[in-house]
């Protein structure tokens, strides 16, 4: 399967007979590189390259979000992975450092069907192809992404090759696909926990709320060093450690919107060691990889459950089901965009929620003390859990979105009245 673009000869067709070839545009066609975007089954889709000139092979996988590809590809919970966006132009609003979720970009190549290289908005620094380049990330245009998407969601997750360098032929490309080694016993965690442990936001400058300027509302606002506007934060009621599996910061700017003081540490940090920091409760972050491969966080975790109120989201939540003595098994295709649709099996209410993830919990693998509390209605998996004996509960979603929906932020005050309630 091959996804042609369009070329001199393409504009000349009666098709495109309303687009002029005129001097500019053949001008701007060829001085496009080439690129070769390879599946391990053998399919081939023919672009063209954008970001950086370098040849990446990593789980290829899609993101249906309309907005948000800054904040996607500064997620860790990408690394090792090519993301495929499902909405047909990119780029239009640039990028800029306040909408980072991590120190940089963690995927490992961009896909998309349109890069609007001329970004409009008054927040932009920089354009995202110029991004991509300097950080050494290759981005592929000009390809049927509807093609692709529906090629993954029937074959399932597949490993891929994103060529913009010119140094291999389709074949090549292939080749190196199936080579590249498959996400499932992965642990991608190492390489984006910190290593050394911190206190987040100390000054309290990076947590505040960005709000439309001079916007009218009963909560005060304060102004930024740029004239933007931030709502003020409210004081510290709560000291909590936080795990970093590839902690996403709008998580860590959330907690200390409502009230927690946090202290992150590495994946590999001892239950030992977080009950002698003594907090008021523990909070286990989003990732990437296999959680299956965890076996070390695992076994920490399950110190903590009967000592601590503990709340999970995401690869958080897969470690706790381990915890718990569950197991987690890879999904078809994944979940991931902001329009997924999780019911409380407890109220019956359904939100639209945020998601990125590759496995799921097994929920016939859980013990009878662990409750299942949410489900997706698209195919039935976990989405969240609570244990019937302890103060411990997860989700496997994303409650501060970035991008997405805001349903499901109650959780936040929901680990609040948790840690009230054992005091």
């Amino acid at each position: 399967m091959t996804s042609r673009i369009r070329d001199l000869a393409d504009l000349r067709n009666p098709r495109f007979a309303q687009v002029p070839a005129t001097p500019t545009l053949q001008t701007h066609v060829l001085t496009k590189r080439p690129a070769i975007l390879a599946l391990e089954d053998g399919t081939v889709f023919e672009g063209y390259a954008f970001g950086a000139t370098t040849t990446q092979a990593g789980e290829i996988c899609f993101n249906t979000s309309m907005t948000g590809y800054q904040e996607v590809l500064t997620d860790p919970s990408y690394r090792g992975q090519i993301v495929t966006m499902t909405y047909p132009m990119i780029g239009n609003y640039g990028v800029n450092p306040l909408d980072n979720e991590s120190e940089g970009i963690h995927v490992r190549g961009f896909v998309i069907e349109e890069l609007c290289e001329i970004p409009s908005n008054w927040r932009s620094q920089k354009s995202l192809g110029d991004w991509l380049n300097e950080s050494g990330i290759p981005g592929i245009e000009g390809i049927d992404t509807r093609a692709l998407t529906k090629r993954l969601r029937t074959a399932g997750a597949m490993r891929a090759c994103l060529c913009t360098d010119g140094s291999l032929d389709a074949a090549g490309c292939v080749a190196l696909a199936q080579q590249t080694p498959p996400m499932a016993g992965s642990d991608f965690v190492q390489e984006v926990t910190t290593q050394e442990n911190y206190r987040w936001d100390p000054e309290d400058v990076e947590s505040r709320k960005w709000t439309v300027v001079n916007a009218t509302s009963e909560i005060p606002t304060v102004e930024g060093a740029n004239g933007e506007r931030f709502f003020e934060l409210p004081e510290p009621k709560y000291r909590i450690v936080a795990y970093d599996f590839g902690i996403k910061r709008n998580i860590l700017r959330n907690l200390r919107q409502h009230g927690f003081t946090v202290d992150v540490v590495s994946a590999n940090t001892s239950a030992e060691d977080v009950l002698a920091m003594n907090p008021d409760g523990v909070f286990l972050s989003n990732g990437p990889g296999d959680p299956g491969a965890l076996s070390y966080a695992h076994t920490e975790i399950g110190k903590l459950i009967d000592k601590k109120p503990i709340f999970a989201i995401c690869m958080g939540n897969q470690i706790l089901g381990h915890a718990f003595g569950g197991k987690t098994f890879k999904l078809k295709f994944g979940h991931r965009g902001g329009n997924q649709p999780v019911k409380d099996l407890r109220t019956g209410q359904v939100a639209i929620t945020s998601q990125n993830h590759g496995f799921a919990v097994d929920a016939d693998s859980l013990p009878s003390n662990v409750e299942v509390t949410h489900i997706n209605l698209n195919d039935d998996t976990v989405e969240g859990m609570r244990h019937r004996d302890f103060p411990v509960f997860s989700v496997q979603y994303h409650p501060e979105a970035a991008p997405g929906p805001h349903d499901a932020s109650y959780f936040f005050e929901e680990f609040a009245k948790l840690i009230d309630s054992t005091r």
